[in-house]
């Protein structure tokens, strides 16, 4: 309630128009001319881009120091961080000033780095954090050039660690080999808050004049930073948006270990050709749980297709006739089942039926020319370096029983650290923010029951479905990847509802999403909101948004 008048204060002080000052080129995709008109309230332009820039320190740290550089903009391209290639160039970027805020906490050894990029003509009032993916608490690449190209002052941080997403080597242990407590704390939870404070005060000193709202942008470990945001820190961002998040992280991390230890296990590692097979077995079998056959399984959590019923098909794999036996079978059950415990007990989730078992339980060719199984990197180094404290561990030799110890001993030393999943978001509800999440049922690195879980926590925490949907909305895209589209359509423009939820109270009911075919067809979709499923109307283009309806499930 407070923010809520706080910000009406700031939009009929500032009831000015924009049109001089903000260029359409440059106007947030989203934004609401009352927010352009907001920005508006005693600001005459930035000040000059330079390090005398006035910049508090949050509590706990101090600043060590500040630097600011004029970048003209234009096209700008960013390197590979390998195993991923380099991002394509983004193009039209406007000039900017960038700032850099190095920060210090007493008795850490960090010197963690706040980076803002201020557009120097046509902010549109906004400041916007930019998250992390991996072991990277943030990016200062393609995140920071789209959303100034947009008008906002965005920011993102490296905690103090580095912004390799794989490698943690240089900053997880501490010399004498034990878990660098501090640093790890930076990096899960305490260097989010310091980007939301000294971003928005590195905006302020700028502009002269405070951001209307602010906004929190992240996927994977970015999504997993913004619902910690909103438990720990409600009054950082008015708005969240938090897309695959990688909460309930301390049970996700070893989790994503089990496809390895099951194929290692069971002595069988399959090919992707076996995998595919009996992907494509249950989507044949699934496909039309939503009333249409079009090539996605849109209700995975429905389909029970038992891959027993693939034992004895014959498939042709890299030329070679193979048979899928019983083995290969057990090996797929226990995948799509998820961990569970020497005794059965369920640990957590599975992949769904239809991801792509390529992300979690790909396979190489080993040394002899047989198949390997690939270790996922964040879970492989989860164990290895924060579990075990042990980066050379072969963690293809763990068993099941060692699994389940490793499982719990991740809960019970690191929940409270790095969980995020608290369900408690009265603390968020009350201080007026908005929580915007979306997964892909297809996610093949982070579980999609894992954020249905928490969602059905809040629920239950907080007064039920309708309730929470006033203040956090989860939509979730059938057929999409971990962040990106997959074989499905993934939401163009989620920052757009977001900033039309908080700026203008307009709920999204659902999610407008996209993706283009191989063959160029355009497919259009509108995501339900959780806990409602899309169903086909029975007539209409397949393809195309207005042939579906939203429906309550179950």
């Amino acid at each position: 309630m407070q923010r809520s008048i706080r910000r009406l204060v700031l939009f009929l002080a500032a009831a000015v128009p924009l049109a001089a000052l903000v260029p359409l080129s440059t106007a947030s995709s989203g934004a609401a001319s009352s927010a352009n008109a907001a920005s508006a309230a005693g600001f005459s332009g930035p000040s000059a881009c330079s390090q005398t820039l006035p910049i508090t320190a949050p509590p706990g740290a101090r600043v060590e120091s500040v630097t600011a550089v004029q970048q003209s903009g234009g096209t700008l391209t960013f390197p590979a961080q390998p195993p991923l290639p380099a991002p394509p160039p983004v193009t039209g970027v406007p000039a900017y000033c960038e700032i850099t805020v190095t920060l210090n906490h007493p008795g850490v050894d960090d010197h963690a780095r706040v980076k803002v990029w201020a557009p120097v003509e046509g902010w549109n009032g906004r400041f916007q954090g930019a998250g992390g993916s991996g072991y990277s608490a943030g990016d200062f690449g393609v995140p920071l050039a789209e959303g100034v190209k947009k008008g906002y002052a965005v920011g993102s941080t490296d905690a103090g660690v580095t912004l390799s997403f794989i490698d943690v080597s240089a900053w997880a242990l501490t010399p004498d080999g034990r878990v660098n407590q501090p640093l790890l704390e930076n990096f899960a939870s305490r260097s989010v808050h310091d980007l939301a404070v000294v971003g928005k005060a590195v905006t302020k000193a700028y502009y002269g004049r405070a951001a209307s709202y602010s906004y929190w942008n992240g996927c994977s470990t970015g999504g997993r930073q913004g619902y910690l945001e909103a438990q720990r820190y409600p009054d950082d961002f008015d708005g969240i948006l938090a897309a695959a998040p990688a909460v309930n992280w301390s049970k996700w991390a070893v989790a994503a270990q089990w496809p390895n230890v099951v194929m290692n296990q069971e002595h069988n590692v399959l090919s992707k050709c076996e995998f595919d097979a009996f992907n494509a077995a249950a989507v044949e079998a699934c496909d039309r749980l939503d009333g249409v056959a079009d090539g996605i399984i849109g209700r995975p959590l429905d389909c029970t297709w038992d891959p027993a019923r693939l034992i004895g098909k014959k498939i042709v794999c890299d030329g070679k006739e193979l048979t899928i036996s019983t083995a290969d079978a057990t090996v797929v059950r226990r995948i799509w089942q998820g961990p569970v415990s020497p005794s059965g007990q369920k640990l957590w989730y599975g992949l769904t039926r239809g991801s792509d078992f390529g992300g979690l339980a790909a396979t190489l060719p080993g040394p002899d020319g047989s198949s390997v199984a690939y270790t996922f990197p964040i879970s492989n180094t989860w164990i290895q370096t924060f579990l075990k404290e042990q980066p050379a561990f072969d963690t293809s030799k763990i068993t099941y029983s060692e699994f389940a110890k490793l499982f719990r001993q991740s809960e019970a030393e690191y929940t409270a650290l790095i969980g995020s999943d608290d369900p408690d978001l009265s603390g968020f509800r009350k201080a007026g923010g908005k929580l915007l999440s979306w997964h892909g049922l297809a996610d093949q690195l982070i579980f999609p029951q894992g954020t249905i879980n928490y969602r059905q926590r809040v629920d239950r925490v907080l007064g039920g479905t309708e309730r929470v949907d006033d203040f956090y909305r989860l939509f979730l895209a059938p057929g999409v990847a971990h962040c990106q589209s997959g074989i499905g359509p993934a939401p163009t423009d989620p920052l757009a509802a977001l900033v039309k939820w908080v700026e203008e109270g307009k709920a999204p009911a659902t999610l407008p999403a996209s993706m283009t075919r191989a063959d160029g067809q355009v497919v259009t979709s509108n995501l339900c909101r959780y806990p409602q499923v899309s169903q086909y109307l029975g007539h209409g283009d397949p393809a195309a948004a207005g042939s579906y309806r939203c429906i309550r499930h179950g």
